[in-house]
């Protein structure tokens, strides 16, 4: 198995948001804005890069009773390194993510990718697994984001293309998260059809 084909796996054929419907609570939470929610992909492809990494490179030494709680203090350790980064370079970011940041720790894709790759697998490819899903989930939530807030706002990562008078309040609201959601999960399934089978 090749780390290209893991990555575009992640990608197109995994992808957590559109095929696989994990992790919706970050999907639905943080796609208000384009910027909010390409905040919270990177955020967790850098959790889920690194947590794959380290679970792999331990998963002979860790004893198979205990994995579960292994790989979620594994995953926690790297949710609290990027709290702490994120606290003190971009503040005003992570009180806009708030409480879903810490949540990532309990992310089902995290510990999906923990429990069905990273501990199957050696770490280039565990790494590239991560890498792969951590870029779907951060595309589709970009995409959400920009979605949402271009029909609600009239903006794209803040930079305004129509009156905001004109925007659908509806779309940065709860209902329209699942709105959008479900148009753009039909529209990734037309687009991809037979290739995530």
């Amino acid at each position: 198995m090749k780390a290209s084909r893991v990555i575009f796996d992640g990608i197109i054929r995994r992808n957590p948001t559109f095929v696989l419907i994990l992790g919706m609570c970050p999907t639905l939470g943080t796609t208000s804005t384009a910027i909010t929610g390409l905040s919270m992909g990177i955020a967790t492809l850098f959790v889920l890069v690194c947590s794959n990494g380290a679970i792999s490179a331990l998963r002979r030494a860790i004893p198979g009773e205990v994995r579960i709680p292994a790989f979620i203090v594994v995953i926690a350790s790297f949710v609290t390194i990027l709290q702490m980064l994120m606290q003190a370079f971009v503040p005003s970011l992570y009180s806009s993510l708030g409480i879903f940041i810490p949540l990532i720790v309990v992310n089902c894709i995290l510990l999906g990718r923990a429990e069905s790759f990273a501990a199957r697998n050696n770490v280039v490819l565990s790494l590239a697994d991560g890498l792969g899903v951590g870029i779907g989930f951060a595309g589709a939530l970009t995409l959400l984001g920009s979605v949402r807030e271009l029909l609600g706002k009239g903006s794209i990562f803040g930079y305004q293309l129509y009156g905001a008078d004109y925007g659908a309040l509806l779309m940065v609201l709860a209902p329209g998260a699942f709105i959008a959601l479900g148009f753009m999960i039909a529209l990734f399934n037309h687009l991809t059809a037979g290739k995530h089978a």
